[in-house]
């Protein structure tokens, strides 16, 4: 089965924190410009009909300061240990930063040196 995402979804590792949910700081798992998937240290008490704030500070080798998209959750995968969950991005308030880091993961993938999830039949293609 093959993912029919309108946009590519690129594999980073980013970290991210979102707003109102403890736990830690969670990780950028990966991300297109219309969506995203994070991964959560534990169980969250996300609402999936809430707008939440998501500060999201790249990679190092990116060399993009950290931004903040509005999002919503589409989807929540419980795991024994973490929470996967698949975010709409409804807005980026420091659109030029988001951008940049969007570039910066395509550039990565057409050098070779990442892989997109488009392949993951697992994952909800609505996101």
């Amino acid at each position: 089965m093959h993912d029919k995402r309108q946009h590519i979804r690129y594999t980073t590792l980013a970290a991210a924190k979102i707003e109102d949910l403890t736990g830690g700081e969670s990780l950028l798992i990966d991300l297109s410009i219309t969506g995203c998937r994070i991964e959560c240290p534990q169980q969250t008490e996300m609402d999936l009909n809430r707008q939440y704030q998501l500060e999201v500070i790249p990679e190092n080798e990116a060399k993009v300061g950290s931004f903040m998209l509005v999002v919503e959750p589409k989807w929540i995968k419980s795991g024994a240990n973490t929470e996967e969950i698949g975010l709409f991005i409804l807005e980026s308030p420091k659109g030029k930063s988001f951008l940049s880091y969007v570039d910066y993961l395509s550039w990565r993938y057409s050098q070779g040196s990442s892989m997109t999830s488009d392949d993951k039949p697992d994952i909800p293609s609505d996101v």
